[in-house]
Order: C-alpha cells, then sequence, then structure tokens
C-alpha cells in the first residue's frame, strides 16, 4: 500500500504517511490515489487544488466556510516545516472545540485530511513554507468565515517563542462562543 493512515485524537481527522521511494536520483510518491483514500474513510470528491507560501512566523487561520459550503482539505507543505491545526466546530460533536496538531514538512512529507466541519489554521516553523492542499468545494467570498486563533476556550498550544504574524482579517476573527453556530455543518 502505497500510503499508511492514522486516525489522530479526534478519529475524523487522519494523518496520511504516503510510501517514498527514493534513491541518489531523489525520490518518488504518490500523493493521492482515490481507491486508497476510500477504503480508509476519506471518500470525497476534491474540486479544487490550492498553492499558498507564507514567511516565518506567519501564522494562517482558523479558517473555515459557512454551511452549504464546508470544504474538506487534504493539507501537504512542500517546502520548509508547518504545525497545521483541525479544530472541530461541528455544534452536536463530542469533541467540539477540540483540536488536532501535526508537523507537516518538506522531510516527513505527511498529509492531513481535514473533514467538513472544521476551522483550519496552520503556523510557519521555518524560514518559509509551501502548502499544496486540495479542497472538496470551491472556494466561496461569502462563507468564508474564521475563529480567532488564540481563542482561549479552544486554547491551542502552538508552541511557538514568536509573535505570530497575522492579517487583519485574523487578527480580528470571532470566538469559537462569538460564531453563529446556524451557519455550521
Amino acid at each position: 500500500m502505497p500510503f499508511e493512515f492514522e486516525r489522530q485524537f479526534i478519529p475524523d481527522v487522519i494523518l496520511v504517511k504516503p510510501k517514498v521511494f527514493g534513491d541518489n536520483r531523489g525520490f518518488f510518491m504518490e500523493t493521492y490515489k482515490k481507491s486508497e483514500f476510500a477504503k480508509n474513510g476519506i471518500d470525497v470528491e476534491f474540486n479544487q487544488d490550492n498553492h499558498s507560501k507564507s514567511s516565518a512566523h506567519v501564522l494562517r487561520g482558523l479558517h473555515y466556510q459557512a454551511k452549504p459550503y464546508g470544504q474538506a482539505k487534504l493539507v501537504r507543505c512542500v517546502r520548509g516545516k508547518i504545525y497545521d491545526v483541525a479544530v472541530d466546530i461541528r455544534p452536536n460533536s463530542k469533541t467540539f472545540g477540540q483540536y488536532v496538531k501535526v508537523e507537516l514538512s518538506e522531510d516527513n512529507k505527511n498529509m492531513l485530511y481535514i473533514p467538513e466541519g472544521f476551522a483550519h489554521g496552520f503556523v510557519v516553523l521555518s524560514d518559509e513554507a509551501e502548502l499544496c492542499y486540495k479542497a472538496s468545494g470551491e472556494y466561496n467570498k461569502e462563507a468564508d468565515r474564521g475563529v480567532l486563533w488564540s481563542d482561549r476556550d479552544i486554547n491551542i498550544n502552538w508552541e511557538i517563542n514568536f509573535e505570530p504574524i497575522l492579517s487583519e482579517k485574523d487578527k480580528v476573527q470571532p470566538t469559537l462562543n462569538e460564531i453563529n453556530k446556524e451557519e455550521l455543518l
């Protein structure tokens, strides 16, 4: 099998470890295979691919799209190193307000599957980082929402010893208790 699938503390979030074939010329790996992913609980149709680049100490998130425009994501860091975070914002979930955090990097080549109903964010730990990710729905500006990255009720341990660089939008996102639960999945 070209992948290992590891369910996380919140079982709907899955760490995907690809098998990497390397030698003195470089490496080869599969980054997605619909049949293997479906057999392991990731049976979604991805409709959009995204690529982002961020500088050191940048923190992006926590982002999600309001219903009916929710997105599942398959995130990987192709350059640099990040902490990737998925926060459960499904109002009826037993793990509502809890999060999964994993390190993704160009070295470990791991990917994180984040289902619909989660807010997503990351912080850059290297000089720069580039992320490539698949999304199950197309971006919809009117449905673009977020949760404050430093929400005390979620209490994410970002494990950083620097003041993160944030967008103006991410500085003023509402807390999880302030968001409109009617817009959530």
